[in-house]
């Protein structure tokens, strides 16, 4: 009975001491490398779509891993109320491609890392990893491709139909993906994302478009300015 009450006032007590300028130390690591790591989601990953908005979340997430993981590891209750907490907390993101996944759990090795005071091995994995990603993207031998937000809109009687122009989208583009579809007795509006390999594509899909029918709007603007 004594060896229990020990153990439970060890657990009550025992606390490790924070230090504060390794702290600092490591929440400027984290601001560093997370946006190094935004940049370069920014400029290789394959996503379509968003790819601004999601990797602005790097940061936040590394910081609060590394903030959990330096609170608790001061104290062993504290790991044990973090393990029953995460038992009934489910955490639900919307995981489009597998892409961001490998992102996201970058960025949380990241803030575990520095969290648990690894910084140099931290640091140099990561670097690491950044490389390899930035010299696969380099030496691909693949024609640089271009992600756009294409438009498209008809009225009148002869304005096109959705699948007409789904499927010149598809004969046009390497890949796309319809976004957005409004229609109205009179009016038809289509916006996809598309990635092009050169810019005839785009003179090419005008070109199918006008045979389709020559009053049909249409307009591409870049996709990283959204």
């Amino acid at each position: 009975m004594d060896k229990w009450n020990l153990f439970q006032r060890f657990l009550i007590t025992e606390n490790a001491q924070i230090s504060i300028v390794d702290f600092l130390i490591n929440a400027g690591v984290i601001l560093i490398l997370s946006l190094i790591l935004e940049f370069t989601y920014t400029r290789c990953a394959k996503s379509l779509s968003g790819r601004k908005a999601f990797a602005a979340n790097f940061f936040l997430l590394a910081f609060t891993t590394m903030l959990i993981i330096t609170i608790v590891k001061s104290s062993l209750a504290l790991s044990l109320g973090l393990v029953g907490a995460l038992s009934i907390v489910r955490f639900r993101s919307a995981i489009k491609e597998p892409e961001e996944l490998a992102y996201l759990f970058f960025t949380i090795s990241i803030g575990l890392g520095l969290g648990a005071n690894q910084r140099v091995i931290t640091v140099i994995g990561a670097l690491v990893l950044l490389g390899i990603i930035w010299v696969k993207y380099l030496s691909s031998t693949k024609t640089r491709q271009q992600n756009l937000y294409l438009t498209v809109s008809g009225s009148g009687s002869e304005k096109p139909t959705l699948g007409n122009v789904d499927k010149l989208v598809q004969e046009s583009f390497k890949a796309s993906k319809l976004v957005r579809y409004d229609e109205t007795s009179d009016i038809i509006e289509t916006a996809f994302w598309v990635e092009i390999k050169k810019s005839d594509d785009l003179q090419n899909f005008k070109n199918k478009l006008d045979e389709l029918n020559p009053e049909i709007r249409v307009s591409f603007v870049d996709n990283n300015s959204f």
